[in-house]
């Protein structure tokens, strides 16, 4: 992603084997990865199957790593499942193309958010600083110019939470009122545009205040 940190896999096929063993060796915050165990055997189990992997005949032996800290709001899930679909490939002597492996992540990420929006696969895959519009049909993504490098600073609360419930209560938000919904978005939209343009002039002082509004309307979503 825009982070220097990443997720890595590695990946055996056992002929003879059924069902799949993961070793998980990522850094992780205390309580991660029990409490995100369902979501990620389901996330494996859908990158294996959409890569034609039937683990009721075929096993399979995955470890992760590297260091990207396993944390909520970071985008791990999908470092995971990008890192998975890159090594699953390499076992099977296939070789993708980035599309193709960001399809993969997409698919995984289901079993982590039920209903991704593909933006955090999409960062996952590609790296760098992405301008990434959802749509009815496939998203609308790019790489976003930047002036000059600039740091990023992010800090965890350590809280694991899930991304299936928080997007389902959003859902539900929108369908109640979707005037609401709309001029909340209608306001993410200004914010996003004067954050773009900050980001090209490398105005960050800017970009930092539009940073702030940007977290007041997740709080108010």
């Amino acid at each position: 992603a825009a982070v220097n940190d990443f997720t890595d896999c590695k990946v055996k096929l056992v002929e003879r084997g059924k069902g799949f063993v993961v070793v998980d060796e990522r850094p992780a915050v205390p309580g991660y990865k029990v409490e995100k165990k369902e979501e990620a055997d389901e996330a494996i189990n859908l990158v294996l199957k959409h890569m034609g992997v039937d683990c009721a005949s075929q096993g399979v032996e995955m470890t992760f790593g590297g260091n990207l800290c396993a944390v909520s709001g970071i985008g791990a899930s999908a470092s995971q499942c990008v890192s998975l679909a890159r090594a699953l490939a390499a076992a099977q002597g296939k070789q993708l193309s980035e599309e193709e492996v960001n399809r993969a992540g997409y698919e995984g990420e289901k079993g982590y958010h039920g209903t991704p929006s593909g933006i955090d696969n999409t960062a996952a895959t590609y790296g760098g600083v992405l301008k990434f519009q959802r749509t009815e049909g496939d998203p609308v993504f790019g790489k976003q110019p930047v002036k000059e490098p600039v740091e990023i600073v992010y800090a965890s609360t350590g809280i694991t939470s899930s991304t299936t419930k928080v997007v389902g209560d959003v859902r539900s938000k929108r369908e109640a009122d979707p005037a609401w919904f709309d001029a909340l978005l209608g306001k993410y939209t200004a914010v996003l545009d004067k954050g773009a343009a900050a980001l090209e002039s490398g105005d960050w002082a800017a970009l930092g205040g539009l940073l702030d509004d940007n977290h007041k309307l997740c709080q108010e979503l």
